[in-house]
């Protein structure tokens, strides 16, 4: 378990309601997933969750720790302005960047719980490809469809907002070109189980390309992706969630401190 004894972060145990409670231990728990499989970058990138009850806030982590040492306490919230309205203790404040993808997200698609953004090599690699993703594998043919936005240097610019919104449109995940992925879901299970479907599909794509590759035909395409749409199984992230959680509590306990 991370030693986080000097940042001393009080808990925010008592300070929130059960159901930010209960988001916040699930959203620490999304951030040691997202280390145990490979997919952070440092300190980089982002996974945010709306706050229960409070219209216009999210939680999103403080800038400057690795993801395996994020716990439920040391989540920042904030608004959709980049204000501060609860801070962690930690002293590091938030990443601009992250705040200006996720908060757009947040505020253009109220059916979002939960945020994902990485920068996995797989990741990157499928971005700066001129094809996209390509239905070579079944992961990659559960994504019926999937958004793209073209690359503007650093998402720091406010008015990029509109246009990553307009790009996402009402998909699940989308291949921020020349940047990374991004994933969101109704909870914060559906986004992390999106996003590492559709990073082990970028995987894939990019072994594949070492060779001549075969597409299935458009009609198997057609019909994997609609077994995969609701009503024909599990609402994704449902079944796998259980499980992920007892993995963080086995490999990473510390993550409702």
């Amino acid at each position: 378990m991370s030693d986080l004894s000097q940042l001393q972060i009080p808990s925010m145990r008592e300070r929130v309601s059960r159901e930010e409670w209960a988001t916040r231990c699930d959203l620490a728990a999304c951030y040691r997933l997202v280390h145990h499989f490979a997919m952070d970058d440092l300190v980089y990138n982002h996974i945010s969750a709306r706050v229960p009850g409070e219209e216009g806030h999210f939680l999103i982590n403080a800038y400057g720790m690795t993801y395996d040492e994020i716990t439920a306490s040391s989540l920042v919230k904030i608004d959709f302005e980049g204000n501060v309205v609860q801070d962690s203790g930690t002293g590091l404040g938030i990443n601009r960047a992250g705040f200006v993808i996720h908060s757009a997200v947040h505020r253009g698609r109220p059916d979002v719980a939960c945020v994902i953004h990485t920068h996995t090599p797989a990741g990157m690699a499928v971005s700066a490809m001129e094809c996209g993703l390509l239905p070579l594998t079944q992961n990659a043919m559960y994504f019926g469809g999937i958004g793209y936005h073209d690359y503007e240097g650093p998402a720091v610019d406010l008015d990029e907002q509109k246009r990553l919104v307009a790009d996402l449109g009402r998909h699940e995940a989308m291949i921020l070109r020349n940047h990374g992925l991004l994933s969101v879901g109704t909870t914060i299970a559906e986004a992390f189980v999106t996003m590492y479907w559709l990073d082990r599909a970028c995987q894939a794509q990019v072994f594949a390309l070492l060779a001549k590759t075969k597409l299935p035909d458009r009609k198997t395409i057609e019909t994997t992706n609609d077994r995969y749409k609701p009503g024909q199984r599990r609402n994704i992230g449902a079944l796998e969630w259980g499980g992920l959680l007892r993995l963080v509590e086995r490999r990473y306990p510390g993550f409702r401190d």
